[in-house]
């Protein structure tokens, strides 16, 4: 994987805008410090997705179920939300044949369907329970805290209906729970009713467990070689050790977003991935890049209101809903351009007896030769009009490239935090939502508060 950072200085766009030479000896100048930080918390336990490269134990007994007791069903169901939810999708995307669950056994090499039910939308959950054959279904119900309030509503809606259709002494046979490895509603369930359990590293935050059982278990289950993704973010680690910024991939790709923020005011950071495969990792990416990085205070306690808004697009579908945007909009964002040397199987586009001259120029070119140059070709256009970007280039879509770019933004955003200086592993701005859901449904312990007054209604 390769990151072309060129078009993020000022010399390689209009002249007035973007990174001088001068801001980025300051980047690398204050590099060794920074890289000094994220190992002294890596060494005192913060940074915990770091030993997600090496799982043997865990990869040994994920597999010996998915070839052995896995193999009695044809649907996965998963239960998360968040960070148990948007990794999983990802996964599925990129890894897995587009419409995965309409292909015929044959066509999904006899590998079960998988659904992920990620909200408690009451229409979502009716439509999904409808299609699906609880005598055929396994349940993998994931919340790292065992207490997410949204995952619980849906493993009691779903136990109901395991119950209702194979007994109660049966469901327990169609559920495996992923949650923390001693405490927690679903650890304590687990144990009650024997139901198999699967840790998540205490150490690892939901938005950073895609690479632990979180991700690993449902895509075993789907055929997806969890060895290769492991590999793959081996790499990504071996490369965050370098000392030199300019060899440290995920660390320069962190610089570089927080001095555009800081210093330029690029506040907006859109990750574009030119592949519809890597449409959810879009999505998994703008949960990882908010909660890890929009902070009220630094770690010293002080004010800092840290926070670049993430956003996902996908091109070259959303070169006609936002490039107006980036070309002729404010100059307060950057786009990461994500594309692959090698998209997989081509289609030729054929030609057709008198097509007018509009058309005449498309066939004996290719639909993947017109998505690389529509890429290059909006690249181009920003760069004269002075709009920071930067391309992460990847040879392929492969298990192992995936799983390299998965640790990348997860080191990335390590390494964000302390160019930011705060914490990118807490979330204190979600906890006071939580306590009011709480609060509104009735849980022990957190008392009814008067609603708030709402603006009038016309």
């Amino acid at each position: 994987m390769k990151l072309h950072y060129g078009r993020m200085l000022t010399e390689n766009l209009d002249g007035q805008h973007g990174l001088t030479r001068e801001r980025m000896h300051a980047l690398t100048s204050r590099f060794p410090s920074v890289h000094a930080e994220v190992k002294t918390r890596r060494n005192a336990g913060e940074y915990g997705f770091y030993a997600l490269g090496q799982q043997e134990n865990t990869v040994r007994w994920i597999r010996r179920f998915a070839e052995g007791v896995g193999q009695a069903y044809d649907h996965v169901v998963v239960l998360g939300i968040g960070g148990s939810s948007l990794g999983v999708k990802a996964v599925i995307n990129a890894l897995k044949a587009p419409a995965w669950n309409e292909l015929d056994d044959e066509g999904r090499d006899f590998f079960p369907k998988i659904t992920v039910l990620e909200n408690v939308d009451p229409s979502s959950i009716q439509a999904a329970l409808k299609r699906i054959d609880p005598r055929r279904a396994l349940v993998n119900v994931i919340s790292k805290s065992g207490g997410t309030t949204e995952t619980l509503a849906q493993y009691l809606v779903v136990r109901a209906w395991l119950d209702a259709a194979l007994g109660a002494d049966v469901a327990v046979r169609h559920l495996v729970f992923t949650t923390d490895p001693v405490s927690g509603p679903l650890r304590a369930l687990a144990g009650r009713e024997g139901i198999p359990c699967l840790e998540v590293p205490p150490d690892v935050g939901g938005r950073f467990s895609v690479l632990s059982p979180v991700g690993l278990f449902p895509a075993a289950l789907i055929g997806v070689d969890i060895d290769a993704l492991l590999s793959g973010a081996r790499h990504a680690i071996a490369r965050a050790e370098q000392a030199d910024l300019l060899q440290n991939p995920a660390a320069l790709y962190a610089g570089l977003l927080w001095t555009a923020d800081t210093s330029l005011g690029a506040r907006i950071h859109f990750v574009m991935p030119y592949s519809d495969r890597l449409r959810d990792f879009a999505d998994w990416y703008r949960q990882l890049w908010a909660e890890s990085l929009a902070k009220r205070l630094d770690r010293r306690g002080e004010p800092v209101f840290a926070g670049p808004t993430p956003v996902g697009s996908i091109g070259a579908t959303d070169q006609h809903s936002q490039v107006q945007l980036f070309m002729e909009g404010p100059y307060d964002k950057v786009i990461s351009f994500i594309r692959l040397e090698d998209p997989g199987p081509d289609i030729m586009i054929p030609t057709r007896p008198n097509l007018p001259p509009e058309l005449s120029f498309l066939p004996g070119h290719s639909l993947g030769e017109l998505l690389r140059v529509e890429q290059q070709a909006t690249a181009a256009a920003l760069a004269r009009m002075g709009r920071m970007h930067c391309t992460l280039e990847l040879p392929d879509l492969t298990t192992e490239t995936f799983g390299e770019l998965i640790m990348f933004y997860q080191l990335a955003a390590g390494f964000a935090g302390v160019w930011y200086g705060v914490d990118p592993f807490d979330q204190p701005g979600v906890e006071l939502g939580k306590k009011l859901i709480y609060a509104a449904m009735g849980r022990p312990g957190y008392p009814a508060e008067a609603a708030s007054p709402e603006a009038p209604t016309a």
